[in-house]
């Protein structure tokens, strides 16, 4: 099977199980709806390529007994008295932004950018998350 396009949400809808099979074999998979064309991407796929695609750039220092963490550009910082526990707070925090973003900060100028991110947070568990701030085996 090829690529799947569908030039109506009714056609789409009709054909609903060739589209999602699509996506989910990793092929493209689009449906158009008047001006506008949406691609179906499977979870797992759209998740994994983000990570790569998107280093955290998270920094950690060690101060006043215990750690910071943040991510530079980012308005999403965090601490604890240990290193887990900072990542851990640190993962509540991109959790926080990811709903702020969705409810208010699409549109903003300074936020509207991190699209990719906020989709990465989403799509994530705490243990991915946890591996895409710090790496594996941290």
């Amino acid at each position: 099977m090829s690529a799947v396009h569908f030039d109506s949400y009714t056609e789409a809808r009709a054909h609903l199980k060739t589209l999602l099979d699509a996506a989910e074999g990793g092929r493209v998979a689009t449906v158009r709806r008047e001006a506008t064309t949406t691609a179906l991407v499977d979870v797992e796929r759209l998740r994994h390529y983000l990570a790569a695609v998107t280093p955290s750039g998270a920094q950690t220092v060690p101060e006043a007994g215990g750690w910071s963490i943040f991510i530079p550009g980012l308005p999403v910082a965090a601490d604890g008295r240990t290193f887990d526990e900072a990542v851990t707070e640190m993962i509540d925090a991109l959790r926080e932004y990811a709903d702020d973003w969705q409810d208010h900060l699409l549109d903003t100028p300074n936020h509207r950018e991190n699209w990719g991110l906020v989709q990465l947070i989403s799509l994530s568990d705490d243990d991915q998350l946890r591996e895409w701030l710090v790496g594996k085996g941290r």
